[in-house]
């Protein structure tokens, strides 16, 4: 794949080498579909992420000016996707990806366009919630994301998108989970009832890893949870060993298929769930 991924941006290359001067909009269409090649390149490193950008930013003026509506947007997706990834090496930053994705949006409407709606939703929720909580922001931002998942959630559905819904739902959970807000039962509640939803798809037997991540993030969330909601002051016994039955089937099967590190996280999270039970 990496083969053929470099051969086509050499292909390229010599195409835009082809270009007569005048034909501007035919070289950016040809430097956008470069940019798409590169990214998808695997690499350690960034520079293909760095000359994926540098062809989007190249294209861009001409696309705008005399592109079509859909490609603009595509470009400012594909754009947007880039960033991200490099904002996540602290490449670029995240602003200028979130940027990007509401750019696309005012095109990738949730009724003709669905698919692409929902996946720049569910980037623009993620590229919020990769921003660090330093200022009173924060919880803007958590909720945009939230509403972002919301959004998505409202074109994906369980029976035409399962393992979308499932994804989608998953991260709707975390979200609530660790946001900031002034109503932790409410949302958690929210969340329990997310990866419920996300588990009508994951299984142990179809989709292991993503299932034992789901239940993870589910016993995560029963830890903070009172087993009456009407009276959190009792405690919430039953829930710490609904949670530590989930850590437990997670561990193994995080075990069974090689993921060694997330082994040690959740074995380290039930030693300190043991210690603080018989505190």
């Amino acid at each position: 794949m990496a083969l053929e991924l470099t051969n086509a941006v050499e292909l390229y290359d010599h195409a835009l080498g082809l270009c007569l001067e005048h034909e501007d909009i035919v070289q950016a269409r040809i430097t956008i579909r470069k940019g798409i090649a590169l990214q998808q390149v695997p690499e350690e490193g960034y520079d293909a992420l760095i000359e994926a950008r540098t062809a989007f930013t190249a294209a861009s003026p001409v696309i705008e000016a005399h592109g079509e509506t859909v490609e603009l947007a595509e470009l400012h997706f594909h754009l947007g996707v880039v960033i991200h990834a490099l904002a996540d090496g602290q490449k670029a930053l995240i602003t200028d990806a979130i940027s990007e994705y509401q750019s696309a949006l005012r095109y990738f409407n949730s009724e003709h366009f669905p698919s692409e709606f929902a996946l720049l939703h569910n980037n623009l929720a993620t590229a919020f919630l990769s921003i660090p909580a330093t200022d009173e922001r924060s919880k803007i931002r958590e909720a945009l994301a939230v509403q972002s998942f919301e959004s998505a959630l409202e074109v994906v559905t369980l029976i035409d998108h399962p393992s979308e819904y499932a994804m989608l739902q998953n991260n709707l959970g975390n979200a609530l989970q660790y946001s900031s807000s002034s109503h932790p039962i409410e949302n958690n509640l929210r969340a329990i009832e997310a990866y419920k939803e996300a588990l009508k798809v994951r299984s142990a037997n179809d989709a292991p890893i993503e299932y034992a991540n789901t239940i993870c993030n589910q016993a995560n969330c029963l830890l903070n949870l009172p087993d009456d909601i009407d009276t959190p002051d009792k405690g919430n016994p039953h829930n710490l060993e609904k949670a530590r039955s989930l850590y437990q089937e997670a561990a193994e099967i995080f075990l069974a298929h090689g993921e060694t590190s997330k082994v040690t996280v959740v074995r380290e999270t039930l030693a300190d769930l043991e210690r603080s039970t018989l505190g």
